[in-house]
């Protein structure tokens, strides 16, 4: 994959993982109106609960996943999460490029059709 290719690669990494992460914190339970019953929030939230002694503790991942599920990302944590997306979208891009050994083969293989068509 070229240069374009990865620079696309890493925007839309960046990109996605900020689209989805309000769609993602809404799917687990993490809503502007509060935790929703029955989801896999409210267990996180029961859980920590319990290990508290009777409630969550403030600045707890519970606490900071219902803040962004109820007033949205601030900016620091768009800016993370895209920095995330984008990393995401560099190692894909890294993992489905060929190798130079693939490149060249398949160079060698273009060469040697050429040839056979002028000989």
């Amino acid at each position: 994959m070229g240069p374009a290719g990865k620079a696309i690669a890493i925007g839309a990494g960046a990109l996605g993982a900020v689209a989805l992460t309000p769609v993602a914190l809404g799917a687990a339970g993490f809503t502007s109106a509060g935790i929703a019953a029955g989801s896999i929030a409210a267990k996180m939230m029961s859980a920590a609960a319990v290990a508290n002694g009777g409630g969550v503790a403030a600045g707890s991942m519970v606490a900071v996943l219902q803040s962004a599920g109820a007033a949205g990302l601030s900016g620091a944590a768009t800016a993370a999460v895209a920095t995330v997306g984008g990393a995401v979208g560099w190692l894909t891009s890294w993992l489905v490029s060929p190798s130079k050994k693939e490149e060249k083969t398949e160079n060698e293989e273009t060469e040697s059709e050429e040839e056979d068509l002028y000989n």
